[in-house]
Protein backbone atom coordinates (compact mmCIF):
# COMPACT_ATOMS: atom_id res chain seq x y z
CA UNK A 1 0.00 0.00 0.00
CA UNK A 2 1.29 3.45 -0.89
CA UNK A 3 1.61 5.94 1.95
CA UNK A 4 -0.58 9.02 1.55
CA UNK A 5 2.36 11.43 1.72
CA UNK A 6 4.05 9.56 -1.13
CA UNK A 7 0.81 9.60 -3.07
CA UNK A 8 0.50 13.39 -2.83
CA UNK A 9 4.13 13.82 -3.84
CA UNK A 10 3.72 11.52 -6.87
CA UNK A 11 0.50 13.19 -8.01
CA UNK A 12 1.87 16.70 -7.66
CA UNK A 13 5.12 15.77 -9.44
CA UNK A 14 3.82 13.62 -12.29
CA UNK A 15 0.20 14.75 -12.52
CA UNK A 16 -2.17 12.87 -14.77
CA UNK A 17 0.46 10.36 -15.92
CA UNK A 18 0.40 8.76 -12.51
CA UNK A 19 -3.16 9.69 -11.52
CA UNK A 20 -4.93 7.26 -13.85
CA UNK A 21 -2.99 4.08 -12.98
CA UNK A 22 -3.11 4.92 -9.27
CA UNK A 23 -6.86 5.53 -9.49
CA UNK A 24 -7.26 2.03 -10.98
CA UNK A 25 -5.52 0.59 -7.91
CA UNK A 26 -6.45 2.95 -5.07
CA UNK A 27 -9.72 4.39 -6.41
CA UNK A 28 -11.61 6.80 -4.16
CA UNK A 29 -8.73 7.96 -1.98
CA UNK A 30 -6.70 8.93 -5.07
CA UNK A 31 -9.71 10.93 -6.28
CA UNK A 32 -9.98 12.67 -2.90
CA UNK A 33 -6.28 13.56 -2.99
CA UNK A 34 -6.55 14.71 -6.61
CA UNK A 35 -9.45 16.96 -5.55
CA UNK A 36 -7.26 18.38 -2.81
CA UNK A 37 -4.48 19.04 -5.33
CA UNK A 38 -7.05 20.73 -7.58
CA UNK A 39 -7.98 23.02 -4.69
CA UNK A 40 -4.30 23.98 -4.50
CA UNK A 41 -4.27 24.58 -8.32
CA UNK A 42 -1.72 21.79 -8.87
CA UNK A 43 -4.11 19.71 -11.01
CA UNK A 44 -7.11 20.77 -13.08
CA UNK A 45 -10.48 19.37 -12.01
CA UNK A 46 -11.52 19.21 -15.68
CA UNK A 47 -8.63 16.85 -16.38
CA UNK A 48 -9.10 14.82 -13.20
CA UNK A 49 -12.73 13.84 -13.83
CA UNK A 50 -12.23 11.86 -17.07
CA UNK A 51 -9.07 10.23 -15.69
CA UNK A 52 -10.68 8.96 -12.51
CA UNK A 53 -13.90 7.87 -14.23
CA UNK A 54 -11.96 5.93 -16.86
CA UNK A 55 -9.71 4.44 -14.17
CA UNK A 56 -12.73 3.38 -12.13
CA UNK A 57 -14.31 1.70 -15.15
CA UNK A 58 -11.03 -0.06 -16.05
CA UNK A 59 -10.60 -1.35 -12.50
CA UNK A 60 -14.19 -2.55 -12.36
CA UNK A 61 -13.85 -4.22 -15.76
CA UNK A 62 -10.82 -6.11 -14.47
CA UNK A 63 -12.86 -7.39 -11.52
CA UNK A 64 -15.65 -8.37 -13.93
CA UNK A 65 -13.09 -10.26 -16.01
CA UNK A 66 -11.77 -12.06 -12.92
CA UNK A 67 -15.30 -13.18 -12.09
CA UNK A 68 -15.96 -14.31 -15.63
CA UNK A 69 -12.68 -16.17 -16.14
CA UNK A 70 -12.34 -17.58 -12.64
CA UNK A 71 -15.71 -19.27 -12.79
CA UNK A 72 -14.96 -20.84 -16.16
CA UNK A 73 -11.58 -22.06 -14.96
CA UNK A 74 -12.86 -23.70 -11.79
CA UNK A 75 -13.62 -27.39 -11.71
CA UNK A 76 -17.10 -28.41 -10.51
CA UNK A 77 -15.53 -29.70 -7.27
CA UNK A 78 -14.02 -26.28 -6.52
CA UNK A 79 -17.26 -24.53 -7.40
CA UNK A 80 -19.04 -26.70 -4.86
CA UNK A 81 -16.38 -25.95 -2.24
CA UNK A 82 -16.88 -22.24 -2.79
CA UNK A 83 -20.64 -22.64 -2.51
CA UNK A 84 -21.25 -22.02 -6.20
CA UNK A 85 -23.54 -24.94 -6.89
CA UNK A 86 -25.48 -25.09 -10.16
CA UNK A 87 -28.58 -23.93 -8.32
CA UNK A 88 -26.84 -20.87 -6.81
CA UNK A 89 -25.25 -20.01 -10.14
CA UNK A 90 -28.68 -20.23 -11.76
CA UNK A 91 -30.13 -17.78 -9.22
CA UNK A 92 -27.08 -15.52 -9.53
CA UNK A 93 -27.43 -15.39 -13.30
CA UNK A 94 -31.17 -14.86 -13.09
CA UNK A 95 -30.70 -12.05 -10.57
CA UNK A 96 -28.20 -10.25 -12.79
CA UNK A 97 -30.41 -10.73 -15.84
CA UNK A 98 -33.38 -9.18 -14.06
CA UNK A 99 -31.76 -6.53 -11.87
CA UNK A 100 -28.10 -6.38 -12.87
CA UNK A 101 -28.03 -2.62 -13.29
CA UNK A 102 -29.65 -2.00 -9.91
CA UNK A 103 -27.29 -4.42 -8.17
CA UNK A 104 -24.20 -2.81 -9.70
CA UNK A 105 -25.27 0.77 -9.01
CA UNK A 106 -26.17 -0.03 -5.40
CA UNK A 107 -22.91 -1.90 -4.84
CA UNK A 108 -20.82 0.89 -6.35
CA UNK A 109 -22.53 3.58 -4.35
CA UNK A 110 -22.17 1.72 -1.05
CA UNK A 111 -18.47 1.23 -1.85
CA UNK A 112 -18.09 -1.75 0.50
CA UNK A 113 -19.94 -4.30 -1.63
CA UNK A 114 -18.35 -3.29 -4.93
CA UNK A 115 -15.75 -6.07 -5.19
CA UNK A 116 -18.29 -8.84 -4.59
CA UNK A 117 -20.89 -7.42 -6.98
CA UNK A 118 -18.39 -6.75 -9.76
CA UNK A 119 -16.93 -10.25 -9.68
CA UNK A 120 -20.42 -11.72 -9.33
CA UNK A 121 -21.51 -9.82 -12.46
CA UNK A 122 -18.69 -11.50 -14.37
CA UNK A 123 -19.48 -14.89 -12.88
CA UNK A 124 -23.16 -14.44 -13.79
CA UNK A 125 -22.14 -13.67 -17.39
CA UNK A 126 -23.87 -10.30 -17.35
CA UNK A 127 -23.56 -8.82 -20.87
CA UNK A 128 -20.43 -6.67 -20.89
CA UNK A 129 -22.04 -3.70 -22.66
CA UNK A 130 -24.82 -3.61 -20.07
CA UNK A 131 -22.15 -3.89 -17.36
CA UNK A 132 -20.22 -0.94 -18.83
CA UNK A 133 -23.31 1.25 -19.10
CA UNK A 134 -24.39 0.55 -15.51
CA UNK A 135 -20.87 1.00 -14.23
CA UNK A 136 -20.37 4.28 -16.06
CA UNK A 137 -23.68 5.63 -14.76
CA UNK A 138 -22.57 4.82 -11.20
CA UNK A 139 -18.93 5.86 -11.62
CA UNK A 140 -19.59 9.42 -12.74
CA UNK A 141 -21.49 10.64 -9.65
CA UNK A 142 -19.29 8.57 -7.32
CA UNK A 143 -16.11 10.07 -8.79
CA UNK A 144 -17.57 13.58 -8.70
CA UNK A 145 -18.54 13.10 -5.07
CA UNK A 146 -15.01 12.07 -4.07
CA UNK A 147 -13.48 14.87 -6.14
CA UNK A 148 -15.67 17.50 -4.47
CA UNK A 149 -14.97 15.91 -1.09
CA UNK A 150 -11.24 16.25 -1.74
CA UNK A 151 -11.60 19.77 -3.08
CA UNK A 152 -13.49 20.95 0.00
CA UNK A 153 -11.94 18.79 2.73
CA UNK A 154 -8.74 17.51 1.12
CA UNK A 155 -6.45 18.46 3.94
CA UNK A 156 -8.17 15.75 5.98
CA UNK A 157 -7.32 13.00 3.46
CA UNK A 158 -5.83 10.73 6.16
CA UNK A 159 -9.08 10.70 8.09
CA UNK A 160 -11.06 10.16 4.90
CA UNK A 161 -8.82 7.21 3.96
CA UNK A 162 -9.53 5.56 7.29
CA UNK A 163 -13.24 6.24 6.83
CA UNK A 164 -13.27 4.60 3.39
CA UNK A 165 -11.55 1.45 4.59
CA UNK A 166 -12.00 -0.89 7.48
CA UNK A 167 -14.80 -0.59 9.97
CA UNK A 168 -16.59 2.36 8.40
CA UNK A 169 -17.00 0.52 5.10
CA UNK A 170 -18.39 -2.48 6.96
CA UNK A 171 -20.81 -0.26 8.86
CA UNK A 172 -21.99 1.24 5.55
CA UNK A 173 -22.42 -2.25 4.13
CA UNK A 174 -24.38 -3.37 7.22
CA UNK A 175 -26.61 -0.29 7.01
CA UNK A 176 -27.18 -0.90 3.31
CA UNK A 177 -28.05 -4.54 3.89
CA UNK A 178 -30.34 -3.57 6.77
CA UNK A 179 -32.13 -1.02 4.60
CA UNK A 180 -32.39 -3.53 1.77
CA UNK A 181 -33.88 -6.11 4.16
CA UNK A 182 -36.44 -3.67 5.51
CA UNK A 183 -37.48 -2.59 2.01
CA UNK A 184 -37.61 -6.21 0.83
CA UNK A 185 -39.74 -7.34 3.77
CA UNK A 186 -42.04 -4.34 3.38
CA UNK A 187 -42.55 -5.05 -0.34
CA UNK A 188 -43.15 -8.70 0.38
CA UNK A 189 -45.77 -7.82 3.02
CA UNK A 190 -47.49 -5.43 0.62
CA UNK A 191 -47.63 -8.09 -2.13
CA UNK A 192 -49.41 -10.49 0.19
Amino acid sequence: MIEHGELISMLSSYGLWVLTPLAVIEGPIVTVIAGYLASLSILSPWQIVPCVVIADIVGDSLLYLVGRLALGGLSPAWRDRLGLSRRRLFYLMRGFRRKGTRILVAAKLTHAAGFAALTAAGAARMPFVEFLVANTLASIPKSLFFLVLGYLFGSAYGTIAKWLSGEAALVLLALGLGLFTVVYLQRRRVRR
